[in-house]
């Protein structure tokens, strides 16, 4: 009969017993308590290792009896799918890991079904054992039959959106027919968002009002199914459903939502990269934070200040920039950098326009004064850093006073540059970076190396983004750059961001020599362990007071992904915002996991270090191929397909439904995916192709 019946107990779903995750496994035990509640689940049984249900009918005769049973002598279809303990739990739903076979009708073939069940067990890898039991799948491995449904239309319900974190929302993908269409990631269906009553508030695509695929009966039928699961099992639940030929609702499976996408607060900031990441585009280390990141901060506070920008209470509060996993973000509305949430009530509110009236008098004198303002600060910038002897030439205490100079008069720069560009200007136009690739051009060839370039011409500084660390290589020299003509010759606004970074190479290089001084035990601190302190917890040290106990137990920061161009933080993770004007041109839709960047993969060939798989289905047999995944872009498939909850769980950011994702994204195209919006843009890097092949992997 290719199974050991004698090894096997037949578990009815109506026994209390089946209620026991232990015994019949987390599929067939939530459906057990389901029908208990009175939800509208069908009947059925479980097939259980013979030891964990005792007293249960075990052997051939007892399980040909529960088949005849239930399907009639073989006259009514049956469904024989995996309960396992290690799937549908809080933790991990092993959506599509194991295997489910639909249309089961004679005795050997339910046999054969039993037998596949079982089998594909020992071909999975558990994510998450529940506590006390061991990673191996066949350990608490049962086997759950029902009679099939022939479903007029089914899908799957969650009864909250786990991609915006909304417990306000319920979200159902449906298609006609069974739920197992749309789960295996084949078709995409028709996407629904809910309010708890049922009231529909959007569907993807659009449907016209006399060809829905769920009218208004069925989706206050599937809301008060959700409501109702959610009290039974205490948290909102990912449900499988089917309406059959009657119009009857059926519950098919429930288990709780993993991966709930954290919402932001009400009130949170928006944030972004933009205004700063050309500053700092890479990762910050504390020390490197405290150095600029504060000081930028402070200066285009000041600056919003002086031009009546925002509200002054406002700006004491909160920071201009900060740092989100040692990135840098600024406040995009203070900046300016985002329209107006509501701006008809921005039109009528006359706050803004008073402070204006306020800061014009300010501002006025300021446009013609500022020039002068800002060549003497710049003249100064310039003589003490003339002044300052070489760091090995200097006391620690001489190095420390000339770090906090510098914090100071960063601060001065960043405001006075702020201002320039918003009311001198872009003047000739011309820019420190063109001036230096201008002068790298010309002297390129005279066989220097960088430090002696660098030294010789520091605006050749302007190519290269700050760090205490290991400095990078200046680029190659490049043609058609034109003629330089001096730091004197750039407008205002440029020499003010010239002497920020001027400053910032004067600060590394005495925070570089101080490493090379500060003693912890028998030896020097070093610099990469120096970078882990606070300016603070360093003045303090170099004062007497001891470096902080907990020094040696700090890490680095990691090289985290690129932040999304808006977003708001949640427990301080950032979750991407649409904003109002952000393109969405061929984007599809987001199904959770963050955003992410990296290189288009196609699954064949070598795998990129930050792969962003590209397909053009949600094929479950992908799951192998998610764990460190930088992104997941399919063309086809739904946001609650197994595969794209299995993303979730991984924090893989997904986006599906993406049109011609195979053939506009080919292997080595870099992307961002973002999958809170399903925005899948290219990022300008180009990696070599991994693979000949143009198809996807589950082309």
């Amino acid at each position: 009969m290719g199974i050991d019946a004698d090894l096997l107990a037949v578990v009815p779903l109506d026994a209390e017993r089946a209620k026991d995750l232990a015994v019949t496994g987390a599929k067939a035990a939530h459906l057990a308590r389901a029908a208990v509640a009175g939800l509208p689940v069908l009947p059925g049984f479980a097939l259980v290792p013979a030891g964990r249900a005792k007293g249960a009918p075990t052997g051939e005769e007892a399980l040909r009896l529960a088949w005849r049973e239930l399907s009639g002598e073989g006259g009514r279809p049956l469904v024989v799918r995996s309960s396992s303990a290690h799937e549908d739990t809080e933790d991990s739903s092993m959506a599509g890991r194991f295997e489910s076979v639909l249309d089961v009708g004679s005795w050997e073939e339910f046999t054969a079904a039993v037998r596949a069940v079982l089998d594909s067990a020992r071909r999975v890898q558990v994510l998450h054992p529940p506590e006390g039991r061991n990673a191996d799948p066949l350990d608490g491995m049962a086997v759950l039959v029902q009679p099939m449904l022939r479903a007029v239309t089914g899908g799957v319900m969650f009864g909250a959106d786990p991609v915006e974190g909304r417990e306000d929302r319920i979200l159902v993908s449906a298609v006609s027919g069974g739920p197992d269409r749309l789960v295996d990631g084949s078709t995409q269906g028709v996407r629904y968002q809910l309010s708890r009553s049922g009231r529909r508030l959007r569907a993807d695509p659009a449907e016209p009002r006399s060809a829905r695929l769920l009218g208004r009966r069925e989706t206050t039928s599937l809301a008060r199914l959700a409501r109702k699961t959610q009290r039974v099992f205490g948290s909102p639940q990912d449900m499988e459903f089917g309406f059959d030929a009657e119009g009857r609702l059926w519950l098919f499976q429930s288990r709780p939502i993993t991966a709930m996408a954290v919402r932001p607060p009400r009130g949170a900031r928006l944030l972004g990269p933009g205004p700063v990441a050309e500053t700092f585009p890479g990762v910050l280390q504390p020390l490197e934070e405290d150095l600029w990141v504060t000081p930028m901060s402070h200066g285009l506070t000041l600056a919003l200040d002086i031009a009546g920008a925002a509200p002054r209470r406002q700006l004491r509060t909160l920071p201009v920039v900060t740092t989100v996993d040692g990135r840098a973000a600024a406040d995009l509305h203070l900046l300016g950098a985002a329209p107006a949430t509501h701006p008809l009530l921005r039109l009528i509110n006359p706050a803004p326009g008073a402070r204006r009236v306020m800061a014009a008098w300010r501002v006025g004198r300021l446009r013609s004064a500022l020039p002068l303002l800002a060549l003497d600060l710049m003249a100064d910038v310039d003589r003490h850093l003339a002044h300052l002897p070489a760091p090995q030439q200097m006391l620690s205490g001489q190095i420390l006073d000339a770090v906090s100079w510098g914090r100071a008069v960063l601060s001065s720069l960043h405001a006075q540059e702020s201002l320039a560009g918003a009311l001198l200007g872009p003047g000739s136009g011309a820019t420190a970076a063109g001036e230096a690739l201008a002068v790298l051009a010309e002297v390129r060839a005279q066989g220097l190396s960088d430090d002696q370039l660098l030294a010789r011409h520091p605006v050749l500084l302007s190519l290269l983004p700050p760090t205490l660390g290991e400095r990078g290589a200046l680029p190659e020299a490049t043609a058609g750059t034109g003629v330089p003509h001096g730091v004197g010759a750039l407008p205002v606004r440029e020499g003010l961001r010239l002497r920020i970074r001027w400053v910032q190479e004067m600060q590394a290089g005495m925070i570089r020599e101080l490493s090379a001084r500060l003693r912890v035990g028998d030896g020097v601190i070093g610099l990469s362990r120096l970078l882990l302190l606070r300016w603070s917890e360093l003045t303090e040290a170099a004062d007497g007071g001891g470096l902080p106990p907990d020094l040696a137990e700090r890490l680095p920061r990691p090289d985290a992904p690129a932040l999304p161009a808006a977003f708001r933080l949640a427990d301080g993770h950032p979750v991407a915002q649409i904003t109002v004007g952000r393109g969405r041109t061929g984007a599809g839709q987001g199904a959770g996991g963050g955003f992410g960047t990296g290189i288009a993969w196609d699954g064949h060939g070598d795998r990129p270090e930050h792969a962003v798989l590209v397909v053009r289905a949600l094929d479950p047999t992908l799951a192998p191929l998610l764990p460190g995944l930088a992104g997941l872009v399919a063309e086809t498939g739904s946001v609650l397909s197994h595969l794209a909850v299995l993303a979730r769980e991984y924090r893989v950011p997904t986006a599906v439904g993406v049109p011609g994702a195979l053939d506009r994204f080919p292997p080595g195209t870099g992307l961002s995916v973002d999958g809170g919006t399903g925005a899948v843009e290219k990022t300008g890097e180009h990696a070599p192709r991994t693979s000949a092949s143009g198809k996807g992997a589950a082309a």
